[in-house]
């Protein structure tokens, strides 16, 4: 049975009915509402020759471009018709023996053909799908031309790439770069030898697809000349590489990230669904105690074919939701699968917290500790990667990162001041250094702390031999703070629940498991560092009256449905008691706006006041005419046990509404 699909406002239904949309600061385009009923088609099917399915996949980019309409099946790990029966997609499908059927049914979105042949190289159906993308074609070869012209479908022919001399993939895409790439976006390169997958969107964004391999020197030229002429903190590169460190690097060295996606599918629908991610109300952390604090991270969530398909087969463990688990996944999934990504939130446990694969915004790798070299050490490319990255953690509720292989002190800066949603960072130790890494804090808020292993395919000791005489020999005399990785691909929650019970034999109840957000908060308040105070388990919550809860003033999410909403008339507070004097150095106010309401009913004038005894209070910020959708404010550090947000001008129609609050400090 299928369940409805997630409902769009009003705004993203005005702008998503004429097509696609891009606008600025957005990493992916976004595609208009899906039909009511897809058009399916198991584009796997064995009776389709290769170019077939290149041609069907282009198809259904040139399509749903303009209106979703059309889904390829495929038997994924997760099973053909998983995502759609999650997500209430709707597909009427059509078996391999109807395909023209199917052609015949989007002739007319069609403007001709791109012949070309792959006798000479395979590289050639990359060429042809740019060329197709850029031309509103199809790429077919000279058979497939003729047995479509057999079917009665007659397309001109706009180009024909087959007398082209060119037999090396540098030389093939030298010539796209000379011919074609002052077409193509520049905001998008595609990186793909598949047949398959993810050639709807290169075709629907008119970007470049590519397989070069820079490790071969006349290819390394030929990837930058395309890379140069993009630009960080707004181009990315989708798909994968011939070799993962050197292709992830070469990006990197520009401040170009990669989203790994060579086999993620149907791009084109799901960047069509709603996009506002609604995340679960997030669970109050443990009091801190002289424990040892252990969290863990899954790997491989920078990888969304892995968020699609493999991920759901861990998902479905039964195990899952017993101990604390921290699921790495793409922040670019709040473009390409956002509802793939509210699935997850949907069906979550308090156990479960979704944190941020390597290193942001798709995966960068900053130094290569196999080959020893650092591909980026800092500066305005990577400043800028991370300002795209704090805007895409914030919109996929991701607050930790984990950092691949390692990262230097100027990029840890830079973390802290321009991703600032952050609770905390991991870097790995893939070359197995001597010494143990040292935990790095920046800004009094943002702690870097090493995973040991990091990245463990088993439970077995040997895998975390540098943290055994640590909790073997633990005094409780303080608490001590251990963060680990497994390699998903051979663990799930099964494989960690038998850790925990192997840790419990080694240290009776000295070990707490727990998920990231609290780890990093319990980290900080240990260590007399800024952390949110909304996570502590005694914070108590007033307000003026409200037609909500007053405690959905901060619960950690900004659903419509749990967000602080104000009476009409009368004066408008929320009040924040924390048990006791914390110093107190900043707020976070996330307002209407970021549900996709109008920015004019964001709360417009207000007032933040502190006080020791809830009697006396004195002004820590006054904000007028705010129309920003959040509002992130240093203050001058004061001492207080209590906050309280005064609105005087609530916005357009006098309602307040505060989708969620912050308040950050430290223990005196």
């Amino acid at each position: 049975m299928l369940c409805s699909v997630a409902t769009l406002c009003a705004q993203d239904r005005e702008l998503m009915q004429t097509g696609m949309a891009w606008n600025e600061g957005q990493a992916f385009p976004r595609f208009a509402v899906l039909v009511d009923t897809l058009d399916g088609f198991r584009v796997e099917d064995p009776s389709l020759a290769p170019e077939e399915k290149v041609m069907f996949t282009v198809l259904q980019g040139l399509i749903n471009k303009t209106k979703p309409s059309v889904f390829l099946l495929r038997p994924g790990g997760e099973g053909t018709y998983y995502w759609p029966e999650c997500l209430g997609i709707n597909i009427r499908e059509y078996p391999a023996d109807k395909k023209w059927d199917l052609l015949r049914k989007y002739k007319e979105n069609i403007d001709g053909v791109i012949l070309y042949s792959v006798e000479k190289s395979d590289h050639y159906r990359n060429l042809a799908t740019t060329v197709a993308g850029l031309k509103n074609a199809l790429p077919v070869t000279a058979a497939g031309y003729e047995q479509l012209l057999s079917q009665g479908i007659e397309f001109p022919v706009i180009a024909d790439l087959s007398p082209l001399p060119y037999s090396t993939p540098e030389d093939i895409y030298r010539h796209l770069y000379d011919a074609y790439w002052k077409d193509c976006t520049k905001r998008l390169l595609i990186s793909h030898s598949a047949l398959v997958f993810i050639r709807d969107i290169a075709v629907a964004a008119g970007a470049a697809v590519i397989w070069l391999d820079p490790r071969k020197e006349k290819e390394n030229e030929v990837v930058r000349l395309f890379l140069k002429d993009m630009k960080a903190g707004e181009s990315i590169i989708l798909g994968w590489w011939a070799e993962e460190r050197s292709g992830i690097g070469i990006g990197t060295e520009y401040g170009i990230s990669t989203i790994p996606a060579d086999f993620y599918e149907n791009a084109t629908v799901y960047a069509g669904m709603n996009r506002v991610i609604n995340l679960p109300e997030t669970p109050k952390k443990p009091d801190l105690e002289n424990k040892i604090y252990l969290t863990v991270f899954l790997s491989d969530g920078d990888n969304i074919q892995y968020c699609q398909h493999t991920m759901p087969r861990l998902w479905d463990n039964e195990e899952r939701g017993v101990i604390p688990v921290n699921w790495t996944v793409s922040p670019g999934l709040a473009d390409l699968g956002p509802q793939l990504l509210n699935y997850f939130y949907r069906t979550a446990t308090p156990n479960d917290f979704l944190a941020s694969g390597p290193s942001g915004l798709g995966y960068a790798l900053l130094y290569d500790a196999h080959n020893r070299k650092w591909f980026n050490t800092g500066g305005e490319s990577f400043d800028r990667y991370l300002q795209l990255t704090q805007t895409y953690l914030e919109r996929s509720g991701l607050r930790v990162v984990t950092v691949w292989d390692e990262i230097n002190e100027t990029q840890m800066e830079s973390y802290a001041t321009f991703c600032r949603y952050l609770y905390g960072a991991t870097q790995q130790d893939w070359r197995k250094r001597p010494e143990k890494i040292p935990a790095f804090v920046k800004q009094n808020k943002l702690a870097f702390l090493p995973n040991y292993p990091c990245y463990a395919g088993s439970t077995n000791f040997a895998d975390m031999d540098r943290e055994m005489d640590t909790i073997v020999n633990f005094d409780g005399s303080h608490p001590v703070f251990l963060t680990a990785q497994g390699v998903s691909w051979r663990m799930g929650p099964d494989s960690l629940v038998v850790l925990k019970e192997k840790l419990e034999k080694l240290s009776p109840g000295k070990i707490v498991f727990c998920r990231g957000d609290h780890f990093f908060a319990l980290y900080n308040e240990a260590n007399r560092m800024d952390f949110n105070l909304m996570l502590l388990s005694g914070m108590k919550i007033t307000s003026s009256p409200t037609s909500s809860k007053p405690d959905y003033a901060a619960d950690g999410t900004c659903a419509k449905e749990r967000s602080w909403i104000s009476a009409s008339k009368g004066k408008k507070w929320i009040q924040f008691d924390f048990k006791k004097t914390y110093r107190i150095s900043r707020y976070v106010i996330r307002h209407a706006g970021v549900n996709d309401i109008d920015s004019s009913y964001n709360t417009k004038d207000f007032t933040v006041e502190v006080s020791l005894d809830g009697k006396k209070w004195i002004t820590a910020d006054r904000q007028t005419n705010n129309a920003s959708d959040v509002t992130d404010r240093d203050i001058t550090p004061v001492q207080a046990r209590y906050v309280r947000l005064l609105i005087t001008d609530a916005g357009m129609d006098g309602v307040a509404r505060i989708g969620d609050m912050e308040i950050y400090g430290s223990i005196l």
